[in-house]
């Protein structure tokens, strides 16, 4: 299963409080460092594990959130940007203290809709007393649980199971509703510089096995061979999806009376806001001179000459305008150059590695702010000139108006 697929599971809580611990027992093999020291934890610490009876999950172990000094202020704020990123977040609590450091953890969780649930760690030095219980009581925890080292970790791990929210772990199919049995799909795949070396990318394969899963038939292609292996078979597709950089080839390839998407567009159905991109991607005509444009990519990858974020697709805006603008490019979570407001538009990645719940929280301040948002895929659809086309397999066109369906 891939990475984006597993719910993301967060220990946050002060330094020393057995966070490490807790991870270590429930891997059941050392991932983090323990020690008495305090601040042993530095940067954010993920396992992927199998809980049984529930499947994969990613743990991720942070740094204490009262860390101190430069470097702790520093911990603290990957500390933050990790709540952000997870679909339940486990709070530990001891010695009995109930402050403004829990309470801003607490705070975070419910400004994001995280679920969480409460550990008094270390009850084998102190029992929870009338005060923190009630402090516990008055919150929105999903549940809590006194707890240490010694203890068997089995009601825990139900307690997260039954915490972690149905959409962190129930995926639909990518083409399932759009696709039926002994349907013939078409994959166009280029194979260029930026293509990983003796490997397929993320969409790809998860394309095929989504079209096998659903008992179809899946044929693979190079852009170059489409018409001669149209010609040459006679076989119609029910469906076609290409990458997004050779749309134009797939469009004239592809006889108009076949679907045709990208295998962005499916992700932006799949896992982002798709209405707010259908909305917010007519926004490009609007571009004025000198407005900025912010393009999030979601992984990290060496950047070629001819990078799709750094070179193709602000070259295609700007070809499409006509005019001149200033375009920002941000991988991973990491801070923007500028405020969002400072932004006309922002497009994301198809974001096939991150899970849908990062991808949220990676576009919320924009959208809390009201600049438009749209996606890689829909974006170079638009600027070709075959924008009703790429998104027609998942929407319905009417009277030159987008729905989606």
């Amino acid at each position: 299963m891939a990475r984006d697929k597993h719910p993301h599971i967060g220990i946050f809580g002060r330094r020393n409080y057995g966070k490490s611990t807790l991870i270590n027992l429930l891997a059941n093999q050392e991932i983090a460092i323990v020690s008495d020291q305090a601040g042993t934890t530095t940067d954010p610490v993920k396992k992927t594990m199998e809980i049984t009876g529930f499947g994969p999950v990613t743990i991720i172990d942070t740094a204490g959130y009262d860390d101190v000094g430069e470097l702790g202020k520093k911990r603290v704020q990957k500390t933050q940007k990790s709540i952000k990123l997870v679909d339940l977040g486990i709070l530990l609590v001891s010695n009995n203290r109930f402050d403004d450091a829990e309470a801003q953890i607490i705070k975070t969780f419910e400004e994001n809709d995280i679920p969480y649930v409460i550990i008094y760690s270390k009850s084998d030095v102190s029992s929870p007393n009338a005060d923190i219980m009630k402090a516990i009581g008055n919150t929105n925890h999903a549940n809590f649980i006194v707890f240490n080292k010694e203890d068997d970790t089995e009601e825990l791990i139900k307690a997260i199971t039954k915490a972690i929210p149905e959409t962190a772990f129930t995926h639909p199919s990518l083409l399932g509703d759009i696709i039926s049995y002994g349907d013939i799909v078409l994959l166009i795949t280029p194979i260029d510089i930026e293509a990983p070396e003796g490997r397929m990318i993320l969409p790809q394969v998860q394309a095929i096995r989504d079209i096998i899963d659903n008992d179809a038939v899946c044929i693979v292609l190079k852009e170059r061979e489409v018409d001669a292996f149209l010609k040459r078979t006679g076989i119609k597709p029910n469906l076609a999806v290409t990458d997004s950089q050779v749309f134009l080839k797939a469009d004239a390839s592809i006889p108009k009376e076949i679907p045709l998407t990208s295998f962005s567009i499916m992700l932006a159905r799949y896992k982002g806001d798709f209405t707010r991109y259908l909305q917010g991607t007519p926004k490009i005509d609007d571009l004025k001179d000198g407005d900025r444009v912010l393009l999030l990519e979601s992984c990290t990858h060496h950047v070629s000459c001819n990078d799709i974020a750094r070179s193709k697709i602000p070259r295609w805006i700007s070809n499409y305008t006509g005019k001149y603008h200033e375009f920002d490019v941000v991988a991973g979570f990491d801070n923007l150059p500028h405020p969002i407001e400072d932004y006309s538009i922002v497009i994301q990645c198809g974001g096939c590695m991150i899970s849908r719940k990062q991808l949220a929280m990676r576009l919320k301040p924009a959208i809390d702010a009201g600049v438009p948002i749209t996606n890689y895929g829909m974006t170079i659809a638009f600027v070709l000139g075959i924008y009703e086309r790429a998104v027609a397999p998942f929407v319905e066109i009417d009277e030159g108006s987008l729905n989606y369906l």
